[in-house]
């Protein structure tokens, strides 16, 4: 049984990189045509797109298990976003961009996020600094800070960031920063990009983000909430 699953996730992952090798492909011809084609072939609209499909293929399986590959592919396409928002967040962009990477590289290994959860624990390394384990809770803290910070972004039409980003940043990330961590990232968010700026840094209208953003919200959280099912099953708290 445990095979059959594994040979039906690794078909679905196939199609899956060649949709991503499409959606790349797409968005370097339409990276010119500017406001008109917003939402269309645009960084946003990838990233939404590719967590629905691994929202749906989560669902489709009773949510028994995600494939490591295609997560990581999908994880990779979020590195813009805290590209665009500048100096305050380029911590969490230096740490979000190497533990995607580790989990990518481990892809060749693991095929699911299973299976890393179940490496760690039988070494008792799942806390261990540069475990795979730990990394995935790293990025799972990436992917929900920017559901936050989108979440935010749609309930106000300030057009500074600041307070949609620092109340972002408090929820998710903050509790579990030093001090010193937590008083550069605060002196980083005058920093922040306008309002205006990034819909233009993202090629997007106020339509057309509000749509992929809410597109991203929607399909994130089941894939946020199954990645702490995988440490609380195993009666790993998540204070850390």
């Amino acid at each position: 049984m445990a095979l059959q699953f594994y040979s039906l996730f690794k078909r679905r992952q196939h199609c899956r990189e060649k949709e991503t090798k499409t959606r790349i492909r797409r968005n370097s011809m339409d990276e010119d045509d500017g406001f008109e084609d917003a939402g269309t072939g645009t960084p946003l609209s990838a990233i939404s797109e590719a967590f629905e499909e691994l929202s749906s293929c989560l669902k489709s399986n009773g949510y028994h298990d995600l494939m490591l590959k295609p997560f990581c592919d999908a994880c990779s396409l979020v590195s813009v976003l805290f590209g665009s928002l500048g100096i305050a967040f380029k911590f969490a962009e230096l740490e979000y961009v190497s533990k995607v990477r580790d989990l990518a590289e481990a892809s060749e290994i693991f095929g699911s996020l299973n299976s890393i959860l179940d490496y760690d624990v039988r070494n008792d390394t799942v806390r261990t600094p540069g475990s795979l384990s730990r990394n995935l809770r790293r990025v799972r803290q990436g992917l929900d800070l920017i559901r936050a910070l989108f979440q935010n972004f749609l309930s106000t039409y300030d057009d500074s960031l600041k307070e949609a980003a620092s109340m972002a940043y408090a929820k998710v990330c903050a509790p579990y920063h030093t001090w010193a961590v937590r008083t550069a990232v605060s002196a980083g968010m005058c920093a922040l990009p306008t309002r205006d700026q990034l819909l233009m840094k993202l090629n997007e209208t106020d339509d057309s983000a509000e749509r992929e953003m809410r597109r991203y919200i929607d399909a994130s959280l089941p894939i946020i909430e199954y990645i702490d099912k995988l440490y609380i099953s195993r009666n790993i708290t998540l204070d850390w």
